[in-house]
């Protein structure tokens, strides 16, 4: 999950974030050997003899007990990112409970009997409360410290957990195509970096839909983040007795991204931190979306149903099987 103005964000499938992006780890580093000495098997008169190489003994590893076997898959080379930094902070800092219980009452309205698979799950801000309306949840997040955080909340030891970059919808069986709903919630799959990213995802979400099922997103658009940028006047995400949070967002339209840079202040110490974002417009998500298999069912302006208009700063899309 990553920060966002009409988020209450603590993380959440994942994911990067950014961020929880998909940063990779360094190659192993190679060094010039030095001058070679002779071995014995070059030396004059000499026969080889095979050595006998002794195995590693194979050591069984524990399960954890309530949990599926396939929870928290490693991920490959991940490097901390402001999620893994972050994640302590993520609840206190971007905990917005009206935004939350908006998008956890529409979800429900659309998950209909479940499951249900939240991409870039986080600290669990919305698939905790789905849960607790008895919905059977499952997760993608990359970040282990937002796991962590999830974990550690009362019901987060019953949340399905993978462990991945959430491009891949790395859910492996018994569920694949059994979710009656898939989501991205709080701008989450916007930090997908490219388009080939998001049309890969788009492609793994209709395959793991069950007849029926829905796929939900949501974005800025980005004509109104233009806007807002070229002001340069930074948004005031969060104000409180303990800290304040100011956001400020830096367009490139020639790599079609935006970098939302957060200042935040408190009385121990000041700290910055930005996530990048691949936007598209909401016509080029519909694209995509019908290059997957997948079509518009309905946009609104934003979780509370607000209709999307021409003044729409900011939309949720439901799409479905072809």
């Amino acid at each position: 999950m990553s920060p966002h103005q009409d988020q209450d964000l603590t993380s959440p499938a994942a994911a990067p974030l950014p961020g929880t992006g998909n940063s990779r780890g360094k190659e192993p580093e190679h060094r010039p050997a030095g001058p070679a000495s002779p071995t014995d098997a070059e030396r004059p008169g000499h026969t080889e003899q095979p050595r006998r190489v002794k195995q590693p003994r194979r050591v069984k590893q524990p399960r954890h007990v309530g949990q599926p076997a396939y929870a928290e898959q490693p991920g490959h080379g991940e490097q901390p990112g402001y999620a893994d930094r972050n994640a302590a902070d993520y609840d206190r800092w971007f905990s917005k409970p009206g935004v939350t219980g908006a998008t956890v009452n529409t979800l429900a309205r659309l998950a209909g009997a479940g499951p249900v698979l939240e991409l870039g799950i986080g600290t669990g801000r919305v698939a905790l409360p789905l849960a607790g309306r008895g919905l059977d949840v499952h997760g993608i997040e990359r970040s282990g410290a937002m796991i962590r955080q999830l974990r550690a909340k009362p019901g987060g030891d019953r949340i399905a957990i993978t462990r991945g970059d959430f491009a891949d919808v790395p859910v492996p069986v018994p569920v694949p195509g059994r979710f009656s709903l898939v989501y991205a919630a709080g701008g989450t799959f916007l930090e997908l970096p490219d388009r080939e990213a998001k049309q890969r995802c788009l492609a793994a979400v209709a395959a793991r839909l069950a007849p029926g099922g829905v796929f939900a997103v949501d974005a800025h658009v980005p004509e109104a983040l233009a806007v807002a940028a070229a002001s340069g006047v930074p948004e005031t995400v969060s104000a409180t007795d303990d800290h304040l949070i100011l956001c400020h967002r830096l367009i490139d339209p020639s790599t079609q991204t935006y970098h939302s840079h957060y200042l935040v202040h408190e009385a121990h110490r000041t700290h910055h931190f930005r996530v990048r974002f691949h936007y598209v417009s909401p016509g080029e998500l519909d694209l995509l979306a019908e290059q997957a298999g997948l079509r518009l069912v309905r946009r609104q302006g934003g979780w509370e149903a607000a209709p999307f208009t021409r003044t729409s700063t900011y939309h949720v899309s439901v799409y479905a099987h072809i």
